[in-house]
């Protein structure tokens, strides 16, 4: 298998514009991601996907391969179908969230190893809950799987409901997982993903996967022990310096 590595990058984020270019110890928030997924052993190319001059001009500073897309994409997912569409010779897209500037390329080796079974057609990670405060977060999707590993639903609530049993004792009583928001598809399915109509359960949630569920596709997951840590606000990027920069 081919896998090509694809990080969608936008500029104008109604919460954080001009993100990808924001400094982060001393390298762009783009740049710190393109090194990270660089250093992802299961990845024939990886570029950056954006509709900005000013992103782009950036990444070529670095080196960084990069593809302009257009600027009516209303999802990453859309926008890796775009580079896909004029580079060729890939049979698996991972699609990298272009916030997560720590990202760890294990998580992207683990993605990909999804697709040693042929029958995969969308992949992505979840990480099992262990705070209250995760549980009960409605900006932190949660995943319910079948025994096949396969996602069954998605959503802000937290699923399952546990009948009978206070809502304080339901880590102990059920394993939860929240959902981790990096995706692989085969190349073929990606394609056929961004031709479908936006679905009721989609509109509802707000959530783009649960449109290819209810469309009939299956989305496998692999569970993974590492955190991410995505920048959607300043507040985020404060406490991420922190994290890192400050001994």
């Amino acid at each position: 298998m081919k896998v090509i590595g694809i990080i969608p990058a936008r500029y104008a984020s109604s919460r954080f514009p001009g993100k990808p270019l924001v400094g982060i110890g001393g390298k762009s928030m783009i740049q710190r991601v393109y090194e990270q997924v660089k250093n992802t052993s299961c990845l024939h190319e990886v570029i950056v996907a954006t509709d900005d001059d000013r992103i782009a001009e950036h990444v070529k500073s670095f080196a960084g391969n990069v593809i302009m897309t257009a600027s009516s994409h209303q999802s990453g997912t859309d926008r890796c179908a775009e580079v896909i569409a004029k580079v060729s010779g890939f049979d698996i897209v991972i699609n990298i969230q272009g916030d997560e500037p720590f990202i760890n390329p294990l998580q992207i080796e683990l993605l990909a190893s999804c697709f040693d079974k042929e029958e995969t057609q969308i992949a992505t990670l979840v990480k099992k809950i262990h705070t209250e405060d995760e549980l009960f977060n409605v900006n932190i999707p949660k995943v319910v799987r079948n025994i096949a590993g396969q996602a069954i639903y998605f959503s802000r609530q937290t699923i399952p409901y546990l009948r009978g049993i206070e809502q304080k004792n339901w880590l102990s009583k059920h394993s939860y997982f929240k959902h981790i928001g990096i995706y692989g598809y085969r190349t073929d399915v990606l394609k056929e993903l961004t031709q479908l109509p936006i679905s009721i359960l989609e509109e509802t949630e707000a959530l783009e996967q649960l449109r290819w569920i209810e469309h009939g596709y299956t989305i496998q997951t692999a569970e993974t022990e590492h955190e991410t840590i995505a920048v959607d606000t300043q507040e985020d990027l404060e406490r991420i310096i922190h994290m890192y920069f400050t001994s």
